[in-house]
């Protein structure tokens, strides 16, 4: 029988743990934790894949890098940050999640996620379902005039829903899946507008409201679409960004 410590970190967790040190805005906020678990009582994801969010937290303080490499709960956590609004000591775990997901090679990393990421990335509309640029607009414009012609309210109403007007208060973005597969859904948000008497606008391109290329922690990737979505929203001299996600 021996007194000697056991030892559970040391070299081994150097490489994750400075790299978030260097990134959180706190300079590293994690020794802050109190382990007291309130992050883990409102968290969706917890009890997936035997994780939760505070011993997420003690793995990566313990260095533990190669266990949470392994774990797909990382892929899991949704960073809605729900953690962060009831931890005491505010520490930034949707950051360590977002950055324990580059310890991922990108061709090792969710198959769905990965795909629309670079799907969005061959489209000028930044749709993760490949939808182009003309196929919005026809679908946009033949859901408008069904309404119209069904419900003459819309129709006194004069019920809009314009693409690259230019000036609008607002550009207005839109979930790729609703033109795609379920069309009529993008009918609420019009009728809202219209009765709010809202001066607003989808773009041709960089219309799309999802950005698989953040979850995925793909930096790069998700410069590219949000500077897209950017430069639409200037071109159009849109005062404001509704992001609908």
């Amino acid at each position: 029988m021996t007194d000697e410590a056991i030892k559970i970190s040391g070299k081994k967790g150097s490489y994750f743990i400075d790299m978030v040190k260097t990134l959180l805005p706190e300079g590293g906020n994690l020794n802050l934790c109190l382990t007291c678990g309130a992050c883990s009582s409102g968290c969706p994801a917890t009890g997936l894949a035997g994780m939760d969010p505070r011993k997420f937290l003690r793995m990566a303080a313990l260095g533990m890098d190669d266990e949470i490499k392994a774990s797909k709960w990382p892929w899991m956590c949704t960073m809605c940050q729900r953690c962060i609004y009831v931890c005491p000591m505010k520490i930034d775990i949707p950051q360590l999640v977002f950055n324990a997901r580059t310890l991922t090679p990108r061709e090792d990393r969710p198959k769905g996620i990965r795909d629309s990421c670079d799907m969005a990335l061959k489209v000028d509309t930044c749709s993760a379902m490949g939808c182009s640029v003309e196929d919005f607009e026809f679908v946009v414009g033949d859901v408008l005039e069904e309404i119209r012609e069904a419900d003459p309210f819309w129709e006194e109403r004069d019920l809009q829903a314009p693409i690259d007007k230019e000036g609008a208060e607002f550009f207005v973005n839109q979930n790729s899946r609703e033109p795609m597969t379920e069309p009529e859904e993008m009918a609420p948000l019009w009728k809202i507008l219209n009765l709010a008497g809202v001066n607003w606008t989808y773009g041709s391109k960089a219309w799309t409201g999802e950005n698989y290329c953040l979850f995925m922690a793909d930096n790069e990737s998700w410069k590219k679409i949000v500077t897209m979505q950017t430069e639409q929203t200037e071109k159009l001299r849109c005062k404001t960004y509704l992001n609908t996600e």
